[in-house]
């Protein structure tokens, strides 16, 4: 349905405009957007229309709707016009297309979560090697290559019964969760936690749990409260959580699997942990699966060591559980590429590999480093982070979101990766802090240090605030 049309007179009466510098102006229409004034398929003055009406030259509202255009905020429509963005495609579950980023290109993009491309392992030489045929011997082998099982088994962080290939870490999750929980069922989240997990939860019409974290993840105490709901599962991430960079040591894994055992009416859960930045983390291996061996599922993903688009991962967990998400999925893609876990074992296994991932685990520590010490130093109250996001406090996640388009850089809104209510199971959070948040993604600043936490820290407008 197509909106409204706004004129400049009646845009300029609800903005309040303070200045006409193209920040204000973006940021005051943003707001309009905010707080539904201007609602999706509403139609925007003219660049013309509205440069007169404020006395500014037109290239200072063309800045402004750039700006909002990068945002995410608005979409221009060439001689049609420009237009508050509407909802995206529904291919994406409703976090997901939050997680989404424009088109419109920017300067520096640290809103898609992915690895720096130049830090991935060279494929021509693995691809070299692989068979020149796609063959198989037949539609119910064995779904892992024996060579790439031995592989994986041999660096597994605990004792798992069995452990399988799956397409993406997402992949491996989507099909645990729905071998475990049915309509109804609680579910033990991270808060802030991965949107799609949130995503997932609602299509199996389970509730989520949110538990609050600190820099060393989910806290034993609000995880305690939160087992008195009775959970069919916990859904954590040990290491690089995302978006928080927050990583497990064996201590507080320890906390959390005793907090687990000593739980009343929960002998049935299940952990299920998403390692999916293992490789390229500064912290070593670390599951509960040490500790309540039995009842974790551990995935770990190949995507932001070699490549996303090689879509592998490996689950390994109970031998019954792993069987039957096994057997499931024959009725479905059947196994993963053979041809693909060659080429993974391929990169596991030679050394210009090993040493190309090694490299990469170095630059994000240190690009990790570098940005938040930078943002420290400008009053910027952001954690230490593992892995390649960062999550940065901000008091206007709109406001940030429409500040650093300006600036020419897009970073990922807050609020997808906060459950319904932001709040955790003990009460506390986003309803008494009225801190919000946006998610950085480090791993891809590789020069500017300084330049970029400028503008970071000036989205931020100095929140003091620390925590998630």
């Amino acid at each position: 349905m197509s909106g409204i049309r706004m004129d400049a007179s009646r845009l300029i009466e609800l903005a309040e405009f303070t200045d006409a510098s193209p920040r204000t102006i973006a940021g005051d229409v943003a707001r309009l957007v905010n707080g539904g004034e201007l609602a999706a398929g509403d139609r925007l003055p003219t660049v013309r229309e509205l440069a007169a009406a404020l006395s500014v030259s037109p290239a200072t509202i063309s800045q402004a709707w750039q700006a909002l255009a990068r945002a995410g905020v608005i979409e221009s429509r060439g001689r049609a016009g420009s237009f508050v963005r509407g909802a995206e495609a529904l291919r994406l579950a409703p976090r997901m297309r939050g997680m989404a980023a424009p088109d419109d290109p920017v300067r520096l993009d640290l809103s898609r979560g992915t690895p720096d491309p130049l830090l991935l392992p060279a494929l021509g030489p693995a691809l070299s090697r692989v068979s020149t045929r796609a063959e198989t011997g037949s539609y119910q082998a064995e779904p892992v290559i024996p060579a790439l099982a031995r592989a994986l088994r041999d660096s597994w962080p605990s004792d798992a019964e069995s452990i399988m290939v799956v397409d993406g870490a997402l992949d491996a999750i989507s099909r645990t969760l729905e071998e475990l929980v049915r309509f109804g069922d609680r579910v033990v989240v991270e808060s802030p936690g991965f949107p799609p997990f949130l995503d997932l939860l609602d299509v199996l019409g389970a509730v989520a749990v949110p538990v609050r974290l600190d820099e060393h993840g989910m806290v034993p105490e609000a995880l305690a409260v939160a087992l008195r709901k009775r959970p069919a599962a916990v859904l954590l991430q040990p290491r690089a959580q995302n978006p928080t960079g927050a990583s497990m040591t064996a201590e507080r894994a320890e906390a959390l699997a005793r907090t687990i055992a000593n739980a009343e009416r929960v002998d049935d859960l299940v952990v299920i942990e998403d390692d999916h930045s293992g490789l390229i983390s500064i912290e070593g291996d670390v599951t509960l699966g040490t500790w309540l061996p039995g009842r974790v599922v551990h995935v770990r993903s190949f995507s932001k060591s070699h490549g996303p688009d090689l879509r592998i991962a490996a689950l390994g967990g109970p031998r019954e559980l792993v069987e039957h998400i096994a057997g499931r999925r024959m009725l479905g893609p059947g196994w993963t590429s053979r041809m693909v876990q060659t080429i993974l074992l391929d990169l596991l296994t030679d050394g210009a590999s090993i040493d190309a991932v090694t490299e990469a685990r170095r630059q994000y520590f240190t690009r990790q480093r570098m940005l938040g010490d930078a943002l420290r130093e400008r009053g910027v109250a952001v954690r230490h982070a593992d892995g390649i996001n960062l999550w940065m406090p901000v008091l206007g996640e709109r406001s940030a979101l429409v500040q650093l388009a300006v600036a020419g850089i897009r970073v990922a809104a807050g609020s997808p990766f906060l459950a319904a209510n932001g709040t955790d199971a003990t009460g506390a959070g986003r309803t008494r802090r009225p801190v919000e948040f946006v998610r950085v993604t480090v791993g891809l600043v590789r020069d500017d240090v300084d330049g970029v936490a400028d503008a970071l820290a000036t989205a931020a407008q100095h929140v003091v605030a620390g925590g998630y």
